[in-house]
């Protein structure tokens, strides 16, 4: 078992010269934030009396979260991590707490409500403040299990949320592993400016893959190896190993031609989707006639040159991994059509990273999520002997991230 501090030596991409940030605030206005009761004064974003949560548009699972805080005399804040959207976020995400806890009225705080701290589940050291109304500089790493908040460039707090979500099993925030980020006023004019975000990439084991006959066709940071303009790189930005589609543009097509095949790829939602209603698909591959309300979240992986051979990427009921173009297509055998059905669905919850293996062999498909087989041995009539892979534009927010694939 790794030390906290050992973890922390692995995220050197978190604090990397060479890792690529972007900016969270355009220092002008609260283009992709939602909320109310906060005003952009002097290129900072500041709580007035009015303000509650400020969140951003986009979901985030590993990442370096930079910033700088300014507080008022007393002031009271909070940064919310791992947030649903939804719910009180000290309860249903991770709140990290921004105070002013030098100030006389909190003389009786307990340890977990201290500059840093993740309220009610882990106490911070005491943080380097600065004298009220300078500016402080912060960085919060989360990245899977492992959280981490330095102020003033000294680390204030390390934890891990496994551990901290047994110790406190009725936590629902501290069970979760993605989610908006997102200001917590208490109606103090606590002021932020210049938020930056990292994201880190899913860990992968590279050696292994190589070792097992692997060749990565992402490389990371460019979209060599994929047909596409320069307008196409505004709606596919390859940053970090991450490849993020913002869900415009079109579906972006590999060059070069494969047969059989094994590919391995990790993805994620990175935003929300509308609310709709989708239906129950039976394990024969019918729907029910019963629907249910789902975020609309669509993307998928078309295999040898066809979008009707798609590998579905979805929030439906079923789960990832179905055929739509063999499933949908009534002229197909029953058999056909329930082998195209996901067995179950083995997603995780929407924004978490997912791992998927996608097996072509002749016209049989195996599709395999998280460790769980979800399409085994599904054949494809008519499919193509050869063609290229395309990852699909859907106008969703999708993720994708450790691109291998082995030839057959």
């Amino acid at each position: 078992m790794k030390s906290i501090a050992t973890l922390a030596l692995l995220l050197p991409m978190a604090a990397s010269a060479e890792s690529k940030s972007f900016p969270l605030f355009n220092g002008t206005d609260l283009s992709g934030w939602k909320g109310e009761g906060y005003v952009v004064e002097d290129g900072a974003i500041v709580c007035t009396p009015q303000g509650r949560n400020l969140t951003t548009d986009l979901t985030f699972a590993n990442y370096a979260f930079d910033f700088e805080f300014k507080l008022p005399p007393g002031g009271n804040n909070g940064i919310g991590i791992n947030y649903p959207g939804e719910g009180d976020a000290a309860y249903t995400g991770i709140e990290v707490q921004v105070l002013d806890n030098t100030d006389p009225k909190y003389k009786d705080l307990k340890p977990y409500q201290f500059h840093g701290s993740l309220y009610t589940l882990l106490a911070a050291k005491k943080a380097p403040l600065k004298p009220v109304g300078e500016w402080n500089r912060e960085r919060i790493i989360v990245n899977g299990d492992f959280v981490q908040v330095t102020v003033n460039g000294e680390v204030i707090t390390e934890g891990d949320l496994s551990k901290l979500a047994a110790e406190h099993p009725d936590h629902q925030g501290v069970k979760r592993r993605s989610g908006h980020i997102a200001f917590l006023g208490h109606g103090d004019r606590v002021a932020f400016r210049g938020m930056t975000i990292t994201e880190i990439a899913p860990v992968a084991n590279d050696e292994g893959a190589k070792q097992g006959g692997f060749t990565k066709i992402f490389d990371g940071e460019t979209l060599n190896g994929w047909q596409h303009t320069k307008a196409d790189l505004e709606h596919w930005q390859p940053a970090n190993g991450i490849l993020k589609h913002d869900g415009k543009s079109s579906d972006l097509w590999s060059e070069k031609e494969y047969g059989d095949f094994m590919l391995a790829f990790d993805w994620r939602w990175s935003a929300p989707g509308p609310i709709m209603k989708r239906p129950i698909i039976g394990p024969d591959g019918k729907e029910t006639g019963e629907q249910v309300e789902v975020q609309e979240l669509d993307s998928g992986v078309y295999v040898r040159g066809n979008s009707k051979s798609q590998v579905n990427l979805w929030n439906w009921p079923c789960g990832s991994g179905e055929v739509y173009g063999y499933r949908t297509d009534k002229s197909q055998p029953a058999d056909v059509i329930a082998g195209v059905t996901p067995k179950s669905k083995a997603d995780k919850p929407l924004g978490e990273w997912n791992r998927t293996l996608i097996t072509m062999k002749g016209d049989k498909l195996t599709v395999s999520i998280n460790g769980k087989t979800v399409i085994e041995e599904a054949t494809l009539p008519g499919v193509a002997a050869k063609g290229k892979i395309a990852l699909q534009h859907h106008n969703a927010f999708i993720d994708f991230a450790n691109i291998w694939i082995k030839e057959l």
